[in-house]
């Protein structure tokens, strides 16, 4: 799941990079991993052991390197009597169109030429939240390139590039000064719900994409 400014990231080729803090399942199956004998202890500070990165990468919810996976975004359907348009929109077997938040012209409504010719205003019902959004109503597919485990301060000014925080002026609302990508990123992990300060162990997941117009064959 990404919000729509992320969203649009990826659209323009500017983030082929995510983080994901480690669930407290996936830190009980380390726990116990390490109880077991079957890797170590993560580390209050410092690395990972070299001899468990492959163990802790094979633990990832999103999958390993060479799979494909959707992106949920923010969604609505315009029914069928509302626009006919010969657009490049996505369309349903019903004649819904499937419209996406991120795209930068829904500003609440969009357009649309009209059967009978004339423009009219048309207006989602309602916005549906990404968790919601089925498989088949997925426009962006990526395919993961690695994975890697390290804490959430480790990033660098590369990966923050990467991840669609370059930084700059006006990249954190109210902010006066040319933001740093690390600031940039911060703020972007804070609004989303993320504890910087706390330095979780996150998940760092690299991809590209490989469809923006739906499912690729």
């Amino acid at each position: 799941m990404f919000k729509a400014p992320l969203v649009r990231a990826i659209l323009e080729g500017r983030k082929t990079q995510t983080r994901r803090a480690l669930s407290d399942r996936t830190l009980q199956l380390l726990e116990y991993g390490s109880i077991a004998g079957e890797c170590y202890e993560l580390p209050t500070s410092g690395a990972i052991h070299p001899n468990d990165v492959a163990y802790y990468n094979s633990f990832c919810p999103m999958g390993k390197p060479g799979d494909r996976v959707y992106v949920r975004e923010t969604w609505a359907e315009i029914p069928r009597h509302q626009p006919q348009t010969d657009e490049d929109l996505p369309m349903r077997k019903d004649g819904r169109i499937l419209v996406y938040q991120a795209d930068p012209e829904w500003d609440g409504s969009r357009n649309f030429l009209c059967a009978d010719g004339c423009m009219r205003w048309a207006k989602p019902d309602r916005w549906r939240p990404s968790i919601h959004m089925p498989k088949e109503f997925a426009r962006i597919w990526l395919e993961i390139t690695s994975v890697r485990v390290e804490r959430l301060q480790s990033i660098t000014e590369a990966d923050c590039i990467v991840e669609g925080a370059a930084g700059g002026h006006g990249a954190i609302p109210g902010y006066q000064y040319s933001a740093t990508p690390i600031e940039h990123f911060r703020h972007i992990w804070e609004s989303t719900g993320g504890d910087w300060a706390a330095n979780p162990w996150v998940r760092v997941i690299d991809f590209k994409t490989i469809s923006t117009n739906g499912r690729p064959a």
